[in-house]
């Protein structure tokens, strides 16, 4: 470290404890203030009698709590230094240390309009005191007004850093908030996402698993049910790293996300699962955004995944219907449903619903028509006309 470098590191130390310490400084300065006042008309051979040293301690002494009551401290300083004019010393001092010191305070701490009506009335009170009790000119006036000019302007600068610093601080606030907000949604995005992956494939690979125990003695359907279990496996494998990967930071795990196209390969599996399957489309089909497209496409996984693992259905039907500016997706089979309508229990519901109120969308889970089977109906804001997609 330099001499200079050292220098300034002790300075900034020196101002933090000063900082610290309002009170103890404020005692200092107008102690030192009332000092320098009646030592100088004293050894100047001027009349120092009680008025002088009354008029002293009211221009100095309430500079004790200038940061609390500024205003205040200014009117009696401010009527300490009439007081000192008229006792004759005031020609006798260099500087008006506690008006000066006043008038610094009140450009660093006095909020508007009084920070502005106490400047005015500095000024007057200046041009008072300068030309009606001192009787002197326009010279006079202009030495009078020059240090109370420079502190108002010191006080002005301290006033602007200490707003300055305090608008950086919130921003830095501000930033730092939104950046654990933005990283509390990624995480609960990836628990998502964790979730949807490992509850689907892993589904299918116990009920083919189940299956293929059941079919071990025909050699045909059993090794193409064990290899949906291999392939299944493979599959969830290499999502769960791609998922993963996005945490590590890694640019070669962020493959895209599945969309909408992905449905038919849903319908593959749930097929090879043992479902009858179909998938259906109304409307025009258009580009989405690709998160939109991701959680329909997570939707129908969910509700797949919920069918083949407690349904017992036979049966499963997607539809997918494009309306003017709403994405609707219904998912129904004809399994057993679920005790009563309404929500139900588990991570993958919830989810769902976290997934469909980001699109402010809507989601319904209960009984078929006519109470047979289950039903699951989520409706998606679509972007309007002309908003462009990533």
């Amino acid at each position: 470290m330099s001499l200079t470098e050292g220098a300034v590191s002790a300075w900034t130390r020196a101002g933090r404890c000063l900082m610290a310490q309002p009170v103890a400084v404020n005692a200092a300065v107008a102690v030192l203030c009332y000092l320098a006042t009646i030592a100088v008309p004293a050894r100047a051979a001027v009349p120092c009698g009680w008025p002088v040293f009354v008029a002293a301690a009211f221009a100095s002494l309430p500079l004790v709590v200038r940061h609390r009551y500024p205003i205040a401290v200014a009117a009696v300083v401010g009527a300490g230094t009439v007081g000192l004019a008229a006792a004759g010393v005031l020609m006798a001092i260099p500087l008006p240390y506690g008006q000066v010191v006043a008038t610094y305070t009140i450009a660093s701490l006095a909020a508007s309009p009084w920070r502005q009506l106490s400047v005015g009335a500095t000024a007057a009170g200046t041009v008072i005191v300068v030309f009606a009790v001192l009787g002197r000119g326009p010279g006079s006036l202009a030495m009078a007004a020059l240090p109370l000019a420079v502190a108002y302007a010191l006080g002005t600068g301290a006033r602007a850093r200490r707003d300055r610093v305090a608008m950086l601080d919130e921003r830095a606030r501000r930033l730092a908030h939104a950046e654990e907000t933005a990283a509390a949604r990624e995480r609960e995005r990836i628990a998502r996402e964790v979730h949807d992956i490992v509850a689907h494939s892993v589904s299918l690979m116990v009920v083919q698993a189940e299956a293929g125990l059941v079919v071990s003695t025909a050699a045909g359907p059993a090794a193409r049910r064990f290899d949906v279990i291999s392939t299944t496996g493979r599959e969830a494998v290499a999502q769960l790293d791609r998922v993963l990967g996005v945490l590590r930071g890694d640019a070669a795990a962020r493959h895209p996300q599945p969309g909408l196209d992905g449905l038919e390969e849903l319908m593959r599996r749930a097929r090879l699962a043992g479902l009858r399957a179909e998938l259906s489309c109304r409307g025009r089909p258009r580009p989405v955004p690709t998160d939109l497209a991701t959680t329909a496409y997570r939707l129908v996984q969910e509700a797949v995944t919920n069918t083949i693992r407690h349904a017992g259905a036979h049966e499963l039907r997607v539809l997918v219907h494009w309306c003017d500016d709403m994405l609707r997706i219904e998912v129904t089979d004809d399994g057993k449903g679920t005790a009563a309508d309404g929500p139900l229990p588990g991570h993958g519901l919830v989810g769902m619903r976290e997934r469909v109120r980001a699109f402010d969308g809507e989601l319904r889970a209960g009984r078929g028509e006519g109470g047979a089977g289950f039903r699951v109906t989520a409706s998606l804001a679509l972007p309007r006309p002309g908003v462009r997609h990533d």
